[in-house]
């Protein structure tokens, strides 16, 4: 946890913010839950946590880059932490029935070929990809 909270204090630095502890304690409940979660969640897991701290945090953190939310709609946002913090890139299934969301990987090949193909279609419009992600939503 001391590299996440080494980068955690670089991060918010820049972004002229503080790693507070009950910033410390999102990012412990994210690490330690491993994947992607709802605020009633970590407030299941820090219940000493205000849910309005909560809500302010995660934004902080996510400005940050720290933390990546996935919403999808009218349902709770799910966050997790970021990929450049723990260096996995991965993707989404998403139940549109019970509001589950689930880390998928793809194999090595599929992920080229996906970003070969999605580099395609950015170029084709003069778009300067940087990044993708994939979700994908049914039940």
């Amino acid at each position: 946890m001391t590299d996440l909270y080494d980068l955690a204090l670089l991060r918010l630095r820049l972004d002229g913010q503080r790693l507070t502890t009950g910033r410390q304690l999102i990012l412990k409940t994210l690490e330690d839950v491993g994947e992607p979660v709802t605020i009633p969640m970590i407030l299941q897991h820090q219940p000493k946590l205000a849910q309005s701290s909560v809500y302010r945090n995660l934004a902080v953190l996510e400005h940050a880059g720290l933390v990546s939310k996935i919403s999808m709609g009218d349902e709770h946002a799910h966050y997790e932490l970021g990929e450049e913090v723990t260096n996995h890139h991965h993707h989404h299934m998403v139940c549109r029935g019970c509001g589950k969301v689930k880390d998928v990987t793809l194999p090595d090949a599929v992920e080229r070929s996906l970003d070969k193909a999605l580099r395609a279609v950015a170029d084709r419009d003069g778009f300067e990809l940087q990044m993708h992600r994939l979700d994908l939503v049914g039940r």
